[in-house]
């Protein structure tokens, strides 16, 4: 997530759509295509930032019977009401990041929850609140475990594709601090809550 407020140059997408394949069962129990689903994105930050979100689950473990946690991920989708994170359950998101002018930085951010994150295309600086920085380049993986962090894309003119799995966790207890999601100035992403919740 970027603080950059003007529109960037280079912010029409150059990297492609994907198709999302859930699978299911017939009444016998055989394994058969659900749904196939062209992804659609949707923007933030003025373009800079695109985000589309294959799938959820609202509970763990995941309730599978009778595709109950199909309905469930529509329903939530619907709501309107997807954090980041789905406290109880899991998020499968796909990001796609602008290239940025130099020397813009993103939004230091934290989330209450265990994160994989997959470089599919670019590269990609993963800054942390201490200064530290790691260029992950395609097929690098982070695992974020509840830490204050930013994403750049380093490049002046090609777009990062990254796949986020996101899983919630307990509060995390740092001495005797607890660290909950910190979403900073933005506010086109809303808090993250729980099911219960809603």
């Amino acid at each position: 997530m970027s603080s950059l407020s003007s529109h960037n140059p280079h912010n029409t997408p150059t990297l492609p759509n994907f198709t999302r394949y859930i699978t299911t069962h017939d009444a016998n129990g055989t394994a058969i295509i659900h749904s196939a689903t062209e992804s659609t994105f949707r923007e933030y930050d003025s373009g800079s930032l695109r985000f589309n979100v294959p799938f959820t689950t609202s509970q763990f473990p995941a309730e599978l019977s009778g595709d109950a946690d199909i309905s469930a991920h529509e329903s939530l989708l619907a709501s309107g009401n997807l954090g980041l994170v789905s406290p109880s359950g899991t998020v499968c998101r796909v990001v796609d990041f602008a290239p940025l002018k130099s020397g813009t930085k993103g939004l230091m951010h934290r989330t209450q929850s265990l994160d994989y994150g997959i470089v599919l295309e670019g590269s990609i600086e993963m800054w942390l609140d201490s200064g530290e920085m790691k260029l992950l380049k395609k097929g690098d993986i982070a695992v974020q475990r509840g830490t204050m962090h930013e994403w750049r894309n380093p490049s002046e003119t090609e777009w990062t594709r990254m796949v986020f799995v996101l899983q919630g966790s307990k509060p995390l207890v740092v001495g005797d601090k607890v660290l909950k999601e910190e979403l900073g100035t933005q506010t086109e992403i809303k808090p993250s809550v729980s099911a219960s919740s809603l």
